[in-house]
């Protein structure tokens, strides 16, 4: 699969976040933060994306979120965290 983009989509795609911030956002969705309404879709995407970086602890809570979701949460969840990283560009900030 090829994507195709032009140098001015570059400049406006925001940078990804990094793999403590996503895990913030996934403990957030999952225990509904300070609205208290929780997300598992959405947590599920966001202790993916830290898990790709190497978050060890979302990693093991993405997991446990599996074994409570129906194989097409999971699916939502997987396409969403494929759509933020088409969305968003590697941080250039070392």
């Amino acid at each position: 699969m090829t994507v195709a983009m032009s140098v001015e989509t570059l400049d406006v795609i925001e940078p990804i976040l990094s793999d403590a911030e996503m895990y913030r956002l996934g403990l957030e969705a999952s225990t509904g933060g300070e609205t208290g309404e929780f997300d598992l879709i959405t947590a599920h995407k966001w202790f993916n994306l830290a898990a790709m970086q190497g978050n060890l602890e979302a990693r093991a809570y993405r997991t446990e979120l599996a074994n409570e979701m129906t194989p097409e949460e999971i699916a939502e969840a997987q396409r969403l965290a494929r759509e933020y990283l088409v969305t968003h560009r590697p941080r250039t900030d070392a």
